[in-house]
């Protein structure tokens, strides 16, 4: 194997104010979910509200890894390909 010297990684201003906004992000959707707890927690409609709908759910997943599904296309030529018969 062969041995190279480290990479050395510059810190940019881009990535601190990158860095920043995306803790931002997270400490408002932190907040947002405590208030639906404490809501949900009082009259116990808010946990199940959050839960009842797998879509959203589902959908959050997506964003989160980066998955954007595409509708399959429906005609036969999509399914058999171009055959000549």
């Amino acid at each position: 194997m062969l041995r190279r010297k480290p990479t050395r990684l510059e810190l940019k201003l881009d990535d601190i104010e990158e860095f920043e906004s995306i803790r931002k992000d997270l400490e408002t959707r932190k907040k947002q979910k405590e208030d639906v707890e404490v809501v949900g927690g009082n009259d116990g409609e808010g946990a199940i509200g959050l839960s009842s709908d797998p879509k959203s759910r589902e959908q959050m997943i997506n964003d989160r890894i980066g998955y954007k599904p595409q509708p399959k296309p429906n005609n036969r030529s999509s399914q058999f390909g171009s055959f000549e018969f």
